[in-house]
């Protein structure tokens, strides 16, 4: 597999791409976006960078626990971080979309994926300025994402369209409530800021009264399916699984 990353034809993309066999990610055509997602990689680069591996390299626990069952297709990994949700979905026979803003991370995704290098297309894209394709994704999965409020409705909306009718949506976050207990671990976090479970509930409650239908199948707070990461707070999580019926 050629690990170069690909650039679209016009010189001031921001989406760059290893190989495409999946759906299209158009690009942005703002300047600002494209300086607020070069601050955003660097950040997550020099994150990365950090140590060798920043993460287990496992699927997240509630994505095997909800998708294990479901018939592969088209999915989209929204922030695919070092690939371990993407590689386990590829394995499994779905053709993946693994998106995320570090080019740290798509390397190294794309150097354990060998063995599945014609079932992932890893993409460097900000998907809040980026939107993903509408109606392309059989699966949506969004493992601990953090969608800032400030991005706008569009970018909840942009991921949201993405599924394809019969396809699924799965957003996966840490508990709020134990956010809340833990004064550290909102110094320089205010859940005010981002979309939560809720908010997308509400967001296919309107859609299902319009064109689109959806069946909201779990929305509920769990105990985590594996241990807190070493010096966190997060014993449980948020799940949201909703099907779009229409």
């Amino acid at each position: 597999m050629d690990n170069d990353i690909a650039q679209y034809d016009t010189p001031q993309s921001n989406t760059d791409r290893y190989d495409t066999p999946q759906p299209d990610i158009p690009q942005s055509d703002s300047p600002q976006s494209d300086t607020a997602q070069s601050d955003t990689a660097q950040e997550w680069d020099e994150r990365y960078r950090s140590r060798d591996q920043l993460f287990s390299g496992n699927p997240n626990g509630v994505l095997v626990d909800e998708a294990a069952d479901l018939p592969p297709g088209q999915a989209l990994d929204v922030g695919c971080g070092e690939g371990g949700d993407a590689l386990w979905l590829a394995r499994r026979g779905w053709q993946v979309t693994a998106v995320d803003v570090s080019e740290v991370a798509l390397r190294r995704a794309a150097m354990a994926g060998t063995d599945v290098a014609g079932r992932v297309s890893w993409t460097r894209a900000d998907l809040a300025v980026t939107p993903p394709p509408a109606d392309a994704f059989d699966l949506v999965t969004l493992q601990y994402f953090p969608l800032l409020r400030s991005a706008g409705l569009p970018a909840l909306r942009g991921l949201v369209d993405a599924v394809a009718p019969g396809g699924t949506l799965l957003f996966v976050t840490h508990a709020l409530a134990d956010l809340a207990q833990h004064t550290e671990a909102t110094a320089e976090f205010d859940p005010a800021d981002y979309y939560w479970a809720d908010d997308i509930a509400a967001l296919l409650d309107a859609d299902t009264k319009g064109d689109r239908t959806w069946k909201i199948e779990v929305n509920e707070t769990r105990p985590r399916t594996a241990p807190a990461p070493p010096g966190t707070h997060h014993h449980r999580d948020t799940v949201l699984r909703a099907r779009r019926t229409a």
